[in-house]
């Protein structure tokens, strides 16, 4: 079984990120995928989603708005010390602890290579002010004249309209990114067999199209009900894409 330090690959480890992270040895990281928690009041109730109460996960793990800024420099500099000079890291993040974000970035030592806007469809009414219907991706590299692109479009754009999955009949986390996102992220900065990781891997997004790209991946999840939900998720993958080659 391949490891990156004492860590299996393919795997899902339940823990603390900021505290794994230091397991896993100086670049071994071909790509880093990740939605880190956000730093608002943010309370992850099943009727936020308009969803049957008993379909959505709670115990989503929130940082203080206070400690935002620390909580990502710490994450951050273990992120560029275990990538690859050759690899690539993309950060979701929406309006709210953009600037810390973009601040860490630069403090760490990251080079942005692009701000990438991803457009969603988001039906919340506002009386005073305007609907929130983005988030921002920010695509940060160790060196900008050797991280890997794979030109899957021939004109890659930095603006992608991609919608909101609701899995109608499902059981599901608060908050998740669509398959599709993840995906095509996976496509444009990395090669088959590449090692792929997530420190905040929620609803398990980034594993399932890591291994649907015949990626290797590694995450961390903080949350037992998120990191049991996520387990379950690529477990099925891997039997459907097994019965698939039968």
């Amino acid at each position: 079984m391949e490891r990156v330090g004492r860590f299996a690959l393919n795997g899902i480890y339940l823990g603390d990120s900021l505290v794994l992270m230091k397991d896993i040895p100086d670049g071994s990281i071909d790509l880093i995928v990740t939605d880190p928690p956000f730093a608002i009041d943010f309370k992850a109730k099943r009727s936020n989603y308009n969803r049957s109460q008993d379909r959505v996960l709670e115990g989503y793990n929130e940082i203080p708005k206070e400690r935002y800024y620390e909580f990502t420099l710490r994450w951050m500099r273990e992120a560029h010390r275990i990538l690859k000079d050759t690899g690539s890291m993309y950060v979701f993040s929406g309006w709210t602890n953009l600037k810390d974000i973009l601040n860490a970035i630069d403090e760490v030592g990251f080079i942005t290579i692009n701000h990438i806007i991803w457009k969603y469809q988001f039906g919340v009414f506002t009386r005073r002010k305007f609907v929130t219907s983005h988030y921002h991706i920010l695509f940060v590299v160790k060196d900008e004249k050797r991280y890997k692109f794979n030109k899957i479009e021939h004109y890659p754009e930095d603006v992608w309209i991609i919608k909101r999955e609701y899995w109608k009949g499902k059981v599901k986390t608060p908050t998740k990114l669509p398959l599709e996102i993840v995906k095509k992220i996976i496509l444009y900065s990395s090669d088959e067999e590449d090692v792929v990781f997530d420190p905040f891997l929620g609803s398990g997004t980034v594993a399932v199209a890591a291994k649907l790209l015949n990626r290797r991946f590694l995450g961390f999840e903080i949350v037992p009900e998120y990191y049991e939900f996520a387990r379950e998720r690529v477990a099925r993958t891997e039997r459907e894409l097994f019965a698939g080659r039968r």
